[in-house]
């Protein structure tokens, strides 16, 4: 059964982050489940660090993102939106080429806020980064 209050098409998560910071680092929405949301990162010149890996706060972006969108439709967003109340990373092992996978999935789903874990896979998909997500659910007006 799925979570979602409402169900975009790819296209349109898509553009909806094309302007802003995930769209300038190349990051893509790839994939809406019953129960979580899917995207990709590439690791490259946008995204690294001086060290030539990937940067912990692109790690953080794509995290924050998948997180942020999947609470947003969860919601019926013509009373309620969602917005970040925390987020924390734990890098477990560098990536330096290729593309990173998140999927963000609900371990609380509230009233008024929601908890998402957001587990990141290097391409071999070994586990590179793992993630947890706080968000208030807060009243229109």
């Amino acid at each position: 059964m799925s979570i979602w209050h409402v169900q975009p098409t790819l296209a349109q998560l898509n553009e909806s982050i094309d302007g802003c910071m995930p769209g300038h680092l190349g990051m893509k929405i790839t994939d809406v489940g019953d129960d979580y949301l899917a995207g990709t990162l590439p690791v490259d010149a946008r995204s690294r660090q001086p060290f030539g890996i990937l940067h912990g706060g692109a790690s953080v972006v794509l995290a924050e993102t998948l997180g942020s969108v999947a609470a947003n439709l969860v919601v019926d967003g013509t009373k309620y939106y969602c917005v970040g109340q925390e987020v924390n990373a734990n890098h477990l092992r560098p990536v330096a080429e290729g593309e990173v996978t998140g999927t963000a999935r609900p371990l609380h789903l509230g009233r008024t806020s929601q908890v998402w874990e957001i587990r990141i896979t290097d391409p071999k998909g070994r586990l590179n980064c793992i993630s947890r997500l706080t968000m208030a659910v807060v009243p229109h007006g």
